[in-house]
């Protein structure tokens, strides 16, 4: 029964105790205070890491709040767009309207007698005077 145990002892130190030491290595990398609170007791250390844990958390939460804030944002400022393109949608509407409206009525003028047609040709030409004007007085006021 004793070389059974010392057959145990021996297994567990060959397999379990590198691994334990390594995991020892990356706490102190980790944790560069550890040795120290080991020396003190397990519930020191536990009373570390609970700090830590406590730290992160609260961490995370800001992080977490912030994201939210932010998604809570994008949401509000979609709603606005969409609003936004619904009206610009309704606007096309009502001037797609307006222009087909105008454009009829300019194909009866052209289709009608000779008399409509001359006053649409001196219309179209006081149009055309009237750009121009417009144009030679806004340029002369920018200088």
């Amino acid at each position: 029964m004793a070389s059974q145990q010392d057959s145990d002892v021996n297994s567990f130190r060959e397999t379990q105790w590198p691994l334990l030491a390594e995991q020892s290595t990356y706490c102190q990398k980790i944790y560069p205070g550890l040795q120290r609170h080991i020396h003190r007791g397990h519930g020191s250390v536990d009373d570390m890491l609970d700090a830590e844990n406590k730290r992160l958390a609260e961490n995370l939460a800001t992080k977490v709040s912030r994201l939210k804030s932010l998604a809570y944002d994008i949401d509000r400022e979609a709603d606005d767009q969409n609003d936004y393109l619904d009206n610009m949608d309704s606007n096309f509407m009502s001037a797609t309207g307006l222009l087909s409206g105008s454009v009829k009525r300019f194909s009866t003028m052209v289709r009608s007698g000779r008399d409509n047609r001359r006053i649409l040709c001196y219309v179209s030409v006081g149009l055309v005077l009237l750009f121009f004007l417009l144009y030679y007085m806004v340029s002369r006021i920018q200088r």
